[in-house]
């Protein structure tokens, strides 16, 4: 049994070496080559645990989506008010900065995302999970009558996702258009717009 454990072991460190170098350098021009040098192994050893370079970046976006969902799910878990969990939604969603390893992961990856349909499927389920996640949380404000949607409970989720991407996206260049607490506040005056709720004066209390 020791030889499946040193096996899973191995790709395990493989998955953390190939995350670190996209944090740090991105994911164009990245080579297996890379990835064997930093762990210290010979291309054909990386060959060994990971067909291609491409299968072993699919790990590292698997589990940077895993990760990334978990703790948006549960920052919104523990509220009851609607309109305090919409908030921790909308806060949970952006990047808190340069130094925002999973964030910058994601958006690395997601660059593959136009060439290779694997990892297109995995971002559409990265955008659909998130959607889901608004869409219980618009759901049970309506059901309680504390939001008024303004359009069905998907446009507006996926309204919500779309923003948090298109700024999130600014957040992580060289140059930023604006901070963090501006998109913040973009996608908390959408929100209220969407459902009727001051969360502004929420967001103050």
């Amino acid at each position: 049994m020791a030889r499946p454990k040193r096996q899973e072991r191995r790709r395990a460190q493989l998955v953390e070496v190939a995350r670190r170098i996209v944090v740090e350098q991105g994911v164009l021009g990245l080579r297996l080559t890379d990835v064997a040098r930093r762990a210290e192994l010979a291309p054909a050893s990386v060959l060994y645990y990971f067909a291609e370079l491409t299968e072993l970046l699919r790990e590292v976006q698997d589990q940077a989506v895993e990760r990334f969902c978990a703790a948006r799910a549960e920052v919104t878990a523990g509220p009851a008010d609607p309109r305090t969990r919409l908030l921790a939604m909308i806060n949970s969603g952006l990047p808190t900065g340069e130094d925002d390893e999973l964030c910058r992961l994601l958006y690395e990856l997601g660059t593959v995302a136009r060439r290779d349909p694997a990892y297109a499927a995995r971002h559409i389920d990265l955008f659909q999970r998130q959607v889901t996640l608004y869409v219980g949380i618009l759901e049970a404000g309506a059901a309680l009558g504390v939001f008024t949607l303004a359009d069905d409970p998907t446009t507006v989720a996926r309204n919500l996702v779309l923003l948090e991407d298109g700024a999130g996206l600014h957040l992580m260049q060289a140059v930023t258009p604006f901070d963090a607490a501006t998109a913040t506040r973009m996608l908390i005056s959408y929100a209220s717009a969407a459902t009727g709720a001051d969360l502004h004066q929420e967001a103050k209390r």
